[in-house]
């Protein structure tokens, strides 16, 4: 069952960003891509507030540097739609889990991001968490 409202399109949109922000980093790094989008809907919090559409997420502005490529405009994929599709449905893993915020540095993650705490490294990607003073719903969306 979805938690956040998602047609086609919006699956389409999602499997985009998933494959432009994370296709290096396989399945995994994908899913926890599209786990930190829904995320930002879910949560309501901190930078987030009234981004309530996969949409308004995706192209929120300065929040994906792959939106200004090509690379993410090239039609959707059997594979990350079928990620976005299970995003869509709440699934989520750790470093992503309750994450707000990732980025790939040159180097190593720095401890904080966006004054948030670092949680965790995926490959390439550092993931950051809120904190429950700064936003208790994304520990209570699911």
């Amino acid at each position: 069952m979805a938690v956040v409202k998602a047609r086609q399109r919006d699956i389409d949109l999602l499997a985009r960003l998933l494959r432009a922000e994370a296709e290096g980093e396989g399945e995994t790094g994908m899913m926890h891509v599209g786990a930190v989008g829904i995320n930002r809907i879910r949560a309501n919090c901190s930078d987030f507030i009234g981004i309530r559409t996969i949409p308004q997420m995706v192209f929120q502005p300065h929040a994906f540097e792959a939106t200004l490529y090509s690379y993410f405009y090239q039609r959707a994929r059997d594979r990350e739609r079928r990620l976005a599709r299970r995003a869509v449905n709440g699934e989520r893993h750790w470093p992503a889990k309750f994450s707000l915020w990732y980025f790939r540095p040159p180097g190593d993650c720095p401890p904080t991001w966006y004054d948030q705490p670092f949680v965790g490294r995926y490959k390439r990607h550092c993931f950051y968490e809120p904190t429950a003073e700064e936003c208790v719903n994304v520990y209570n969306t699911f």
